[in-house]
C-alpha cells in the first residue's frame, strides 16, 4: 500500500530521541502561521501538536483525508470545517494516563515533604552547622490521612486518584463548578475546596471553565492546602495564584502549564519564582519517554487504519 503523503509540522515538540515510525514523512521542526499553507497545500494527513490549522488554511488543501492532532487537546484545528468537508481529524488519547498522575503526585510529595528548600538549605551549608545529626527548618506533612480533591473525573483523574489512594489518602471529585445538582460519587465544588488538603486539577480547558480557580476559590481553601495544575493554565487566574501563594492564603503551589507557552516574560509567575513553596516545571508532565513512544505509535496507527478504511480515535 503506497504512503500518503504526510507532513508534521511541528516535529520538533517531540525530543529528537524519540524516532519517528515512518521515515517516509516530511518533518518540519516547527512551523510559523506564514508558512502553514505552502507546507500543507499537497498533503493527504496532516500531524500537528500547536501549530493552528484554521478555515483559511485548509479550504487550499484538495488532497486532504486526515489530520492527526499529536496530542489530546483540539482546539488547534477548525473541527466544523473539517467535519463540513469530511476530514476525518483524530487526536491521541490515554498516551500519558501514567505519567501526568505521576508528575502531579511527584509535585504535591515536593511541597509536603519541603524537598525544595530543604535541598536549599543543604546547599547553603545549613545542615553542615547543625548541632544535631538532622537540620530541621519547616514542618514536614505526610499524604497519609490527607483528603485530595480531584478537578476532573476522565483517565488522569482516574489514575492520580488510585496513586493518592495508595499513599491512604482520601480521595474526592469535585461536581462541576455551578452546577445544581450534585451526581452521585462527586461533592459540590466549593465543598471539595474546602475540604481538600491538596486540590489537583485534571480537566480540559473550555469556554465555559475558563479562569475556573480565582481569588474567590483560593479562599475557599485551607491555609495548608497545596494546589496542583498538570491541566491547562487558562484555567486558573495566575495573579490569583501568585496572591494565594505569597499571602499564605495556600500552603504552596504548583504548576506544569501557564496562560501563554511557552512562559511569557512578565508573567505573573516570574513574582513566585524564588519561592520556595512554589514549582513550575514547563509543560512536560506528558512528556516521560514511556508516554512520547505511546503517542507516536498512535500517530502511525492512526494513519495505517485510515489507509485501511477504519478510523481511530476520530473526532469529527
Amino acid at each position: 500500500m503506497a504512503t500518503m503523503t504526510t507532513v508534521f509540522l511541528d516535529r520538533g515538540t517531540i525530543p529528537n530521541h524519540i524516532t519517528m515510525p515512518n521515515s517516509q514523512w516530511q518533518l518540519f521542526d516547527e512551523t510559523h502561521d506564514t508558512e502553514v499553507l505552502a507546507r500543507i497545500i499537497d498533503a493527504e494527513v496532516i500531524i500537528s501538536n500547536k501549530v493552528k490549522l484554521q478555515r483559511q488554511h485548509l479550504q487550499h488543501c484538495r488532497h486532504l483525508k486526515l489530520i492527526v492532532i499529536a496530542a489530546t487537546g483540539t482546539n488547534n484545528v477548525d473541527l466544523n470545517y473539517c467535519k463540513q468537508q469530511g476530514i476525518q481529524v483524530s487526536n491521541i488519547q490515554h498516551y500519558a494516563d501514567e505519567g501526568v498522575p505521576e508528575h502531579a503526585i511527584a509535585m504535591l510529595l515536593a511541597l509536603a515533604k519541603k524537598l525544595i528548600p530543604y535541598h536549599q538549605a543543604t546547599q547553603e551549608g545549613h545542615w553542615q552547622q547543625a548541632k544535631q545529626f538532622c537540620y530541621y527548618q519547616q514542618p514536614i506533612s505526610n499524604l497519609a490521612g490527607k483528603t485530595l480533591a480531584i478537578i476532573g473525573q476522565g483517565a488522569l483523574g482516574q489514575a492520580i486518584a488510585q496513586l493518592a489512594k495508595a499513599f491512604g489518602m482520601q480521595v474526592i471529585f469535585a461536581e462541576r463548578k455551578g452546577a445544581t445538582v450534585i451526581r452521585a460519587g462527586k461533592v459540590k465544588f466549593e465543598d471539595a475546596l474546602s475540604q481538600a488538603d491538596a486540590v489537583s486539577l485534571h480537566c480540559p480547558l473550555s469556554q465555559n471553565n475558563a479562569d475556573m480557580f480565582g481569588p474567590l476559590e483560593f479562599a475557599l481553601m485551607k491555609s495548608s492546602a497545596y494546589f496542583i495544575n498538570t491541566a491547562r493554565g487558562g484555567l486558573v487566574n495566575e495573579t490569583a495564584l501568585v496572591n494565594a501563594v505569597l499571602s499564605n492564603q495556600i500552603a504552596g503551589a504548583a504548576t506544569d502549564v501557564a496562560v501563554t507557552e511557552p512562559l511569557a516574560a512578565g508573567s505573573p509567575l516570574e513574582a513566585l519564582f524564588n519561592a520556595d513553596n512554589f514549582i513550575i516545571t514547563p509543560h512536560v508532565a506528558w512528556a516521560s519517554d514511556e508516554s512520547l513512544h505511546n503517542l507516536v505509535t498512535q500517530i502511525d496507527s492512526i494513519i495505517s487504519a485510515h489507509q485501511q478504511g477504519e478510523a481511530i480515535n476520530q473526532v469529527t
